[in-house]
């Protein structure tokens, strides 16, 4: 692993001159290249996982239940050069994420970034519509979720825990400052806690070499709308949209990578909306 990743860049890196892996700004520095994207196997964390990879990243890829969509990602991974392996867990369960990292650190022999982008919503409802067990699924994936995988980056890349640095992307959603009312309030408080997660998180480790920022998405035009239950969201809402479009789960990606990169290396604890003005 390499401190670079958080050294400033001088005005010819910048400009993509020696940044990273032949010059490629958004590539991580030579030996600081093991990353695991949660939720890596469709939509935004697939474009991750894709596009890291085109950088130059190792990939560990987390699902949960899609085995078959994981592997061909990781063979798509492989395609490119780079290393890719599979980690099936739910992280909503501390005991799994705990496996999971073990496995990364067995497989790549350590980490350098985390995408924190597993996540669910559910079905439209108010508040007092909804049962205790969805209010804990909502809590438990999109927040403890985040909070586990968090601190188990936080332990590898740390300096104070003996790591050399390291970036962390939190995907919240812009449901987090627009509350989503009659929707998923439950999902937008979830997410509003990942924002405070990351902002103060970034506070707590910035002098230990380990940068944290978050992605807020809009509407993007993913498989996630159909597990709320609905499908045609995209298509129903897209013209009143300010942009009068979705956007597209690699237009999330480029967020996410430049974060992870030495040219986002004075950029930590921010929150940045890739929502098209919404």
């Amino acid at each position: 692993m390499s401190a670079d990743l958080h050294r400033p860049l001088s005005t010819s890196a910048m400009a993509g001159a020696g940044a990273g892996v032949c010059g490629d700004p958004l590539a991580p520095p030579a030996g600081a290249n093991r990353l695991l994207v949660t939720g890596g196997g469709r939509g935004i964390g697939a474009a991750t996982v894709r596009l890291a990879a085109q950088h130059g990243w190792d990939v560990a890829i987390n699902y949960a239940q899609r085995h078959d969509d994981a592997e061909r990602l990781a063979d798509e991974v492989r395609a490119l050069g780079r290393r890719a392996f599979t980690v099936q867990a739910d992280v909503a369960d501390e005991a799994q994420v705990i496996a999971m990292f073990e496995a990364v650190d067995r497989a790549f022999g350590g980490l350098d970034g985390l995408v924190n982008n597993a996540g669910v919503v559910d079905v439209n409802a108010r508040l007092d519509e909804m049962g205790g067990a969805r209010l804990r699924r909502m809590v438990d994936i999109n927040l403890m979720g985040t909070l586990y995988c968090a601190r188990e980056a936080v332990r590898r890349l740390s300096t104070r825990h003996g790591g050399a640095g390291g970036a962390i992307v939190n995907l919240s959603s812009v449901a987090a400052r627009l509350g989503s009312p009659g929707s998923y309030v439950d999902y937008a408080a979830a997410k509003a806690a990942v924002d405070t997660l990351s902002i103060g998180l970034a506070r707590e480790v910035a002098a230990e070499g380990v940068r944290v920022n978050a992605v807020r998405p809009g509407i993007i035009d993913t498989e996630i709308h159909a597990s709320g239950g609905q499908p045609d969201r995209v298509a129903r809402v897209a013209a009143s949209l300010p942009m009068q479009r979705a956007g597209v789960a690699e237009e999330v990606a480029q967020a996410v990578v430049w974060l992870l990169s030495p040219a986002a290396s004075y950029t930590s604890g921010a929150v940045l909306d890739v929502s098209g003005a919404r």
